[in-house]
């Protein structure tokens, strides 16, 4: 393995990797501290999800392997689910969101984290149903990161210009850029910021705290999957924070599965009917018909014309 951020040492991974077994044998056997079994619940399931979030992004900054990952994603999106249904349990509210993004800064984050690792690993299966907690709280079409995050995969999103949080303005400019050069420089902008703008973020300066700390990596999974989305030229980008492997592997990805797709160029035949879209141009995603050949889009200011599947509906 070969890290990927300064901070995070072989013995900081080992030590996660026991401390994360010695706490779920632990919780085997023992409880929460709460006064109803629905606020037991409540804190098991919330303290899980972070749990699996933290495995995720702690195994990405050792250096494992990206398609190790995939795995990790499954299960933490497995523990949102558990943890949306105990809070709906225990709120009374079967809508709830798991997050609360427009309140904190953090938690909007931490959302948009987990929708890159969707996008970037290719499991839009997986964002389907993470985003239907989010969605289902009522947070569909208020916030144009979170919207242009899922419009090129996922069918039926919404056009908005606003967005809850400053921090990610210049994320928003870079989708909306004129020029391939400004994009590249407000992606560069939005890395350099991002850091000191999540102060008070749980997470923050964790890695002064040793190699017995909680500090799993820093990363601005989200700019990578707009990078990918939009055919951002991210070549000049190496800010700690650019997860910029794991774009390469989401712009390279094959599929070792015969029956999955994930990219076709341009020139070739479609490989399996449905929609797909393409960096090369906006509002791309349409449908094709197994074997209808993958057009060019000429004169695109994005470069080589690829085709990413985007789902049967």
């Amino acid at each position: 393995m070969i890290r990927r951020q300064k901070f995070y040492s072989e013995n900081h991974y080992k030590n996660f990797l026991r401390e994360h077994d010695e706490v779920t044998e632990f919780f085997k056997t023992n409880t929460f501290k709460s006064d109803a079994p629905e606020g037991e619940a409540t804190l098991r399931s919330r303290f899980f999800q972070r749990l699996a979030l933290r495995k995720l992004t702690a195994a990405y900054t050792a250096g494992e392997e990206i398609a190790s990952l995939v795995p990790l994603l499954e299960d933490l999106v497995d523990k949102y689910e558990i943890r949306q249904a105990k809070l709906a349990q225990s709120e009374h509210s079967t809508d709830i969101s798991p997050l609360s993004i427009d309140d904190w800064p953090h938690e909007y984050e931490e959302c948009v984290q987990v929708i890159g690792f969707c996008i970037l690993l290719h499991r839009t299966d997986l964002l389907k149903r993470f985003v239907k907690l989010i969605d289902g709280a009522g947070y569909a079409g208020d916030d144009t990161l979170y919207e242009d995050l899922l419009c090129k995969v996922l069918p039926g999103r919404h056009d908005i210009d606003q967005w809850y949080h400053d921090v990610y303005s210049p994320l928003v400019q870079a989708i909306y850029a004129k020029t391939k050069e400004e994009a590249t420089k407000y992606l560069k902008k939005y890395c350099s910021q991002w850091y000191p703008a999540f102060k008070q973020a749980p997470w923050h300066d964790t890695h002064h705290q040793g190699e017995e700390g909680n500090y799993v990596g820093y990363w601005a999974i989200e700019a990578g999957a707009i990078a990918f989305l939009y055919g951002i030229d991210d070549s000049k980008i190496d800010h700690m924070v650019y997860p910029k492997d794991l774009v390469e592997y989401a712009r390279n990805y094959r599929a070792t599965d015969p029956s999955q797709v994930a990219r076709v160029d341009a020139g070739k035949v479609c490989p399996k009917a449905g929609y797909w879209f393409t960096p090369a141009q906006a509002n791309s995603r349409r449908y094709f018909e197994q074997s209808e050949i993958m057009p060019t889009i000429r004169d695109s200011k994005w470069g080589d014309t690829i085709w990413y599947w985007s789902g049967e509906e």
